[in-house]
């Protein structure tokens, strides 16, 4: 749609909202008329002319055939659409009688909306458009609305028509409702100060997209083609994939069927989508309302095409309890198989963080491609995400899952970087995901970059964030790009920045990497002071409130009932200090059983610090031994974290102290070869991963790592661990060794890593000539404010 004619009309619509609504709705509530009403006017202007033909298959059924229900097959041939209306009313009609009396004219646009078909009702359900015609009627701009809505100065149809001065009105598509349609949400937003929330696609990012995915075949598609968009919005990029297929690629011989599937959760957006699919014919029911995400709606579906431009940046926290059994995934959509380092298949997270669900409609999408066994094609997906999806999430965790998923079954083909301020409603670079599940021979184990950051031409006027678009020539040059794929080396201009488009092939390996943890020892020292046991009669995370209560309270704190007998006093005195605490904490915080607890093992510190003395140990190892011993002699029973909270609260890291010893194990025969077969290495090796040979044979030491010490190496997959070890950390760190169990595989995509470009610093002759240059320019300012001549400045 023309952007001159898609103002136009926006401003037309938008004031009819400022003359009629002015003092019945405030500007941020237009919405709730002017969106359901361009709605209705679209499918009423259809009707009108079989209206009669409806009105005889009414009569007909209800005269010649007795019916108590009207056969709806019946009336939609008779209209000529998947919709009908069997009242005497159109909108025109309505305006036409109407008198002054708005109660009147209220009656007969009810009986208007009641004559509807189901599925036209249920848009009018989603707008709440009979609250809003009755609130209209009550303050009496009812009959002023319908005027502005049939004026012959506006065309809301998806056909072309002349005003009464001859002057042409462009037809109204579905993809140009999309605009006029985030136009006035946007305009209606900026009255509520609020953010639209929705990111309509440009016309011509759907155009690139629809190139992308359907030009690789356009000599194989089938007869039968079945597209879905899983947040379809107003269902721009399902309409306009059929009008591509139609156009640009017409059975021949032969009649195609194109059959187009969508869900929205936004009840205004799916009225409009619904109401434009019944406008072209397709089937309304294939479109449906609610959240994607929360309900597997096409759970027995599989689709050939699937295009989509999901919600970014936006929480699905609401939604978890659909997804999420406390840690467990639910839903199979978003459960995938991976391999471990060892090659052990195991079932992994496919969820990202609740803060941004752009990778679960990715998900959605890949549960829903047919398999190559069952169509030759298998499916294809264009799907449009912010940079989070490239790189956010750590190994082993759910966005880098589906990343691999996608990358090690050979399914992501490409990705197209995308200009910035290309969307209306955010100017955050965007990017196009391109997915196959069945490569050609050529593309198999590899992944295309291209990008077109700089392909773009500005727009004369900015709409919204969006100040610039693509020509038919960037659109062009980014598809052949694509179908090319062939390396591009950026160009760079006369100032030597960069222009043009980029684009580079890799191994679907070079995206992954092993993620390590690097450990190094724990070396302790260790003595029992006062001061240092006194925190263990308290839980560390509840210690300000359970100081407070043994001061004030002493040892009652360890009688039944005592505590809960304060509550209503300690709940108060946390309030009052800024202490929140949830219910597990309230509980231990007044269980004196708790209390009497760590009172046991404060006193068990106490024993041991009569018995062995405040002296300063440097090797942690007979500090834990002497330890052990004064509580088997004294019969003091710990568990072994009771225990290690004493010898955490008398203890701390110091490099000049001996390793701590974790435990010694000895490895030989079978043994020995079956740890050397796990880690993949020879003996000679084992001290590189934790394992130190004493002098005795077949004995060997693990030390304890210290946690704060730990580093966490990512090596890429096409290297070798331990050659990386060797060369990139022994050399820093003597006494560190790799963790081989802590391995996790992750996979990320840095578009800046592949295509950032370093422009050279300029020279020293030319910066000081631009200086040379400025302060000759701003003398010669100087003489002119103050007339007089350059070299009298020169000599002030």
């Amino acid at each position: 749609m023309d952007h001159s004619v898609h103002n136009k009309l926006v401003s037309f619509i938008w004031n009819i909202a400022d003359d009629c609504l002015r003092d019945v709705y405030v500007r941020g509530k237009y919405r709730d008329v002017i969106l359901p009403m361009v709605v209705l006017r679209r499918l009423d202007t259809l009707l009108e002319e079989t209206k009669d033909a409806v009105l005889e298959e009414v009569k007909f059924q209800k005269d010649e055939m007795n019916a108590v229900e009207l056969d709806d097959e019946p009336l939609k041939a008779a209209s000529g659409y998947v919709f009908f209306n069997t009242s005497k009313w159109t909108l025109k009609s309505l305006y036409n009688t109407a008198t002054n009396n708005q109660q009147i004219l209220l009656a007969n646009f009810e009986e208007y909306l009641n004559g509807f078909s189901e599925n036209v009702k249920e848009i009018i359900f989603r707008f709440n458009l009979k609250a809003q015609i009755r609130h209209m009627a009550g303050k009496d701009v009812l009959l002023e609305v319908l005027e502005k809505f049939v004026s012959p100065y506006i065309n809301l149809t998806p056909n072309p028509k002349e005003d009464p001065d001859g002057n042409k009105l462009p037809a109204l598509s579905n993809l140009g409702m999309g605009y006029v349609f985030e136009e006035l949400i946007r305009k209606f937003n900026e009255e509520n100060n609020e953010e639209a929330g929705e990111h309509f696609t440009p016309r011509e990012v759907i155009e690139l997209m629809t190139h992308l995915v359907f030009d690789p075949i356009k000599d194989e598609l089938p007869l039968t083609i079945t597209v879905y968009d899983p947040a379809c919005g107003s269902g721009g990029m399902l309409t306009e994939s059929q009008k591509f297929i139609e156009e640009k690629y017409p059975s021949i011989g032969a009649t195609r069927d194109v059959y187009l599937y969508g869900k929205e959760i936004n009840d205004e957006t799916y009225a409009i989508c619904k109401s434009d699919m019944m406008i072209k014919g397709n089937n309304p029911a294939n479109i449906r309302v609610g959240s994607t995400l929360s309900t597997d709606e096409f759970s027995s579906d599989r689709f050939d095409f699937m295009l989509s431009n999901p919600p970014y940046g936006k929480s699905w926290a609401s939604e978890v309890k659909n997804i999420k059994d406390g840690k467990d995934i639910i839903d199979p959509r978003f459960k995938v198989k991976l391999t471990d380092y060892w090659g052990n298949e195991e079932l992994a997270d496919a969820a990202p963080r609740s803060s941004d669900g752009q990778l679960l409609f990715l998900m959605e999408m890949v549960s829903k491609m047919k398999s190559p066994s069952v169509s030759p094609q298998g499916s294809r997906i264009a799907s449009v995400h912010n940079g989070s999806s490239l790189f956010t999430g750590d190994a082993g965790g759910g966005e880098s899952n589906i990343r691999r998923y996608i990358i090690e079954n050979d399914m992501l083909e490409a990705i197209v970087q995308l200009p910035n301020n290309f969307f209306y409603n955010t100017g955050i670079t965007t990017y196009i995901w391109l997915l196959n599940n069945n490569k050609p021979e050529s593309r198999k184990g590899k992944v295309q970059l291209i990008d077109a950051n700089l392909m773009y031409r500005k727009l004369r006027k900015n709409l919204g964030d969006k100040n610039c678009e693509f020509s038919q020539k960037h659109i062009d040059k980014i598809a052949k790009t694509y179908l090319d794929f062939t390396s591009i080396e950026r160009k760079l201009d006369k100032n030597n920045d960069p222009v043009g488009i980029a684009s580079q092939v890799f191994d679907n390996e070079d995206f992954g990497y092993y993620k390590v943890n690097i450990e190094r020892p724990d070396r302790r020292k260790a003595r029992f002071t006062e001061d240092a046991i006194k925190p263990l009669r308290f839980d560390k995370t509840l210690r300000e409130i359970m100081e407070h209560l043994f001061a004030e309270h002493g040892d009652d704190v360890y009688e039944k009932g005592f505590l809960k007998s304060i509550r209503k006093d300690v709940m108060a005195w946390c309030e009052d200090n800024d202490i929140s605490l949830n219910a597990k904490a309230k509980a231990k915080l007044l269980d004196y059983k708790y209390w009497q607890k760590l009172r046991y093992i404060f006193e068990a510190a106490q024993i041991l610090l009569v018995k062995i003395g405040d002296q300063d140990f440097d090797d942690f190892n007979v500090f834990k031994d002497k330890v052990g011993s004064v509580l088997k002699e004294q019969k003091i029973k710990l568990a072994a974290p009771e225990k290690n909270a004493i010898l955490n609260a008398v203890s701390w890291y110091d490099e000049t102290a001996a390793k701590v010893i974790k435990k010694v194990v000895k490895f030989s025969g079978d043994k020995l070869s079956k740890l050397l077969e796990h880690l993949g290495y020879d003996e000679k090796d084992l001290a590189d991963f934790g394992y130190y040979r004493t002098e005795k044979q077949g004995q060997y030491i693990i030390y304890e790592p210290n946690t704060d010490l730990r580093d966490a190496e990512s090596i890429p997959l096409e290297d070798k661990i331990h050659r990386y070890f060797l060369v990139e950390v022994r050399p820093h760190v003597q006494e560190a060794w790799i963790n081989l169990d802590s391995i996790k595989i992750g996979y990320e995509i840095n578009f800046n890593k592949h295509f950032y470009y370093q422009k050279p610093l300029r020279s020293l002759k030319e910066v000081a000539d631009d200086i040379v240059a400025l302060e000759q320019k701003s003398e010669g300012l100087i003489a002119q404010i103050l007339g007089v001549q350059v070299a009298e400045v020169k000599g002030a």
